[in-house]
């Protein structure tokens, strides 16, 4: 580009970040190129500067200055590479469409998001759900590598913002089903137990139930469980979280002390003891429900993965069950109780000794 251009953001653009918008149409310049465009006021919107963060509006205008061309290695880079194989694995998760929300019923082993020694993930083949040269779908939630089910794409921009807000207001319903080793005592209840990051001795972040003295990172976690049935020493639980922490219902379940079968990170060993229950994590995300972008409610349910389906038949439990779960739970307010004294002793199972947790009446 050798010229100064003016571009129109589009109507299904709005509320996108400015520098977002940028890495869309501009995937070759790099974001200190463009802090140090808007610092010197060479990108401006509708004539005002603005910064990186800036949420742009359907219709304005934006002042590009000449940009240098990508170079070849560039080009390679933000090229995307979809084979058929790709569009039609992708293709073939879906579980709801429409022109503003897709949603995918997402396998158990695929990471969401790309990271060091992860190439093929869900992100990167978001763009085999559309024709070459539309709009890219976009990712507005997350779900574990190993946690399989329900999965949120948002089809435009406009439709990003909606959902992004919908997540971040709580105002979704979101159900999982996990298999336990252990029966959670009582059989339903609330786990209120703030978390925090901690790097375990294996040298892998975890997080953990956070003490009673400690404030910095601390999130407060809230989850409701049910337990659906029960096969020896293993319970079928759904789960809600009330909130959203990394590996929130992985920590929580251990805490109480009923670690999700086949939890590497979080369980206290595979769930060996019946053989044929292959050793992989069981925590699905089985239904969503959300406030679509177009304002009515949208209800999603995922059949469960391979293994998991295994083991329900293994056990006898109804895999189509279609029980009404936390109506009860949801209605009054709640409270949070207090995180345990940093003198309380854990013991391997995760409970905390002389501190009261709901969960554990």
């Amino acid at each position: 580009m050798t010229a100064v251009t003016q571009r129109k953001i589009k109507p299904d653009e709005d509320g996108l970040r400015l520098d977002r918008w940028f890495a869309r149409h501009f995937p070759h310049l790099t974001h200190g190129r463009l802090e140090k465009l808007l610092r010197t006021g060479q990108v401006r919107v509708d004539g005002a500067r603005v910064k990186a963060n800036h949420r742009i509006v359907g219709g304005a205008t934006v002042r590009i200055p000449p940009l240098p061309a990508p170079t070849a290695e560039q080009e390679k880079k933000t090229a995307p590479t979809m084979t058929a194989k790709d569009r039609a694995f992708i293709e073939g998760l879906v579980l709801h469409r429409d022109s503003d929300v897709i949603v995918l019923n997402k396998p158990a082993g695929l990471a969401v998001q790309g990271g060091t020694n992860t190439e093929r993930h869900i992100d990167g083949l978001l763009p085999g759900l559309v024709d070459k040269g539309a709009e890219r779908p976009r990712l507005v939630h997350r779900l574990d590598r190993d946690t399989s089910g329900v999965l949120v794409i948002a089809a435009n921009a406009r439709a990003a913002a909606s959902l992004a807000l919908a997540f971040r207001g709580r105002d979704t319903q979101k159900i999982y089903w996990a298999l336990t080793n252990g029966l959670p005592i009582p059989r339903a209840g609330k786990i209120d137990a703030a978390l925090i990051k901690a790097v375990a001795e294996d040298g892998r972040e975890r997080v953990r139930v956070a003490f009673e003295d400690e404030e910095e990172d601390v999130k407060a976690a809230v989850t409701l469980f049910e337990t659906m049935d029960t096969a020896t020493t293993m319970a079928w639980l759904a789960l809600m979280p009330l909130t959203g922490r990394t590996h929130q219902l992985r920590a929580h379940c251990a805490a109480i002390g009923v670690p999700i079968s086949g939890d590497g990170k979080y369980g206290v060993e595979p769930a060996r003891s019946h053989g044929e229950i292959p050793n992989k994590m069981m925590l699905h995300a089985r239904s969503l429900r959300i406030r679509h972008p177009k304002g009515h409610w949208l209800f999603v349910t995922a059949p469960l993965p391979p293994h998991m389906a295994k083991a329900w038949d293994l056990f006898g439990f109804d895999k189509d069950d279609t029980r009404e779960l936390f109506q009860e739970e949801l209605a009054p307010k709640r409270v949070r109780e207090p995180r345990p004294s940093k003198d309380a002793k854990e013991d391997r199972r995760g409970k905390v000794h002389g501190t009261k947790r709901k969960g554990r009446r």
